[in-house]
């Protein structure tokens, strides 16, 4: 691909438009984001997210970046693990997913900041965080290259970056995995939240998105010393860690 393109699911895009058909993507979304997750994934959204959260290297205190954080999920986690002497911070490049997290957390008598952010330039400075995180979020990125270097370069020596993001599935169970998310999955979108196309867009992200190993070998690019992973549900999605020394 030209320098100028990139991906829109299967479609080719100028790079300036891709943001613009993302945001319209999570805009339409935002007010069952959450009521879609539970569905498609069956609840297991909830079960990778706490898996994460629970294996965080944290400690009380502590500063966390919470990228493409969407409805709050883990920036709710990552509040419990560092305590009130911490800070954990909500980020997210679309207005209307922010605030739906925002207003969630509120609700919960959880006051964070929160920040309206552009992941490939962040507007936080050097070594400032012991832990940034990004969950579902990556694959949408245009440049991954540059936000992954921005999450580098933002995060503390000896800090870590986890990743969670859906992966390439393990082979055996590709044909079911591809008939659940181009026939089904659109129609739960069309039924639930209304909209079948974002959700089409969705399940062709995924399949853009770098896999396991590629992934690994982006973050080591990116300046992060060591990097592994760790497959879940069959490599539906993967947790990766990088840590920077």
């Amino acid at each position: 691909m030209s320098d100028n393109k990139t991906h829109f699911g299967y479609q080719t895009v100028d790079e300036n438009e891709k943001a613009g058909k993302v945001a319209g993507v999570f805009h339409s979304v935002a007010q069952n984001y959450d009521i879609m997750n539970d569905v498609m994934s069956g609840g297991l959204h909830r079960v990778w997210k706490h898996f994460t959260i629970n294996t965080a290297p944290l400690k009380k205190g502590d500063k966390v970046l919470d990228i493409a954080g969407g409805t709050g999920d883990l920036s709710r986690g990552w509040a419990k693990r560092v305590g009130k002497q911490g800070e954990v911070w909500l980020t997210d490049i679309n207005s209307s997913m922010l605030t739906v997290g925002r207003d969630r957390l509120l609700n919960e008598g959880l006051i964070l900041p929160v920040s309206l952010a552009d992941a490939e330039k962040l507007p936080f400075p050097d070594n400032y965080f012991n832990l940034v995180s990004v969950s579902f979020g990556l694959r949408n990125m245009t440049h991954k290259e540059i936000a992954l270097k921005e999450m580098y370069r933002v995060l503390k020596p000896g800090g870590t970056l986890l990743v969670l993001e859906f992966s390439k599935v393990y082979k055996p169970l590709s044909p079911v995995y591809d008939l659940y998310s181009f026939k089904l999955l659109p129609l739960m979108g069309k039924f639930i939240a209304k909209d079948a196309e974002s959700y089409q867009y969705l399940a062709e992200s995924i399949r853009m998105h770098p896999d396991q190993e590629t992934l690994k070998q982006m973050m080591l690019d990116a300046g992060f010393d060591a990097v592994d992973y760790h497959n879940m549900s069959g490599g539906i999605v993967a947790l990766h860690k990088g840590v920077k020394f």
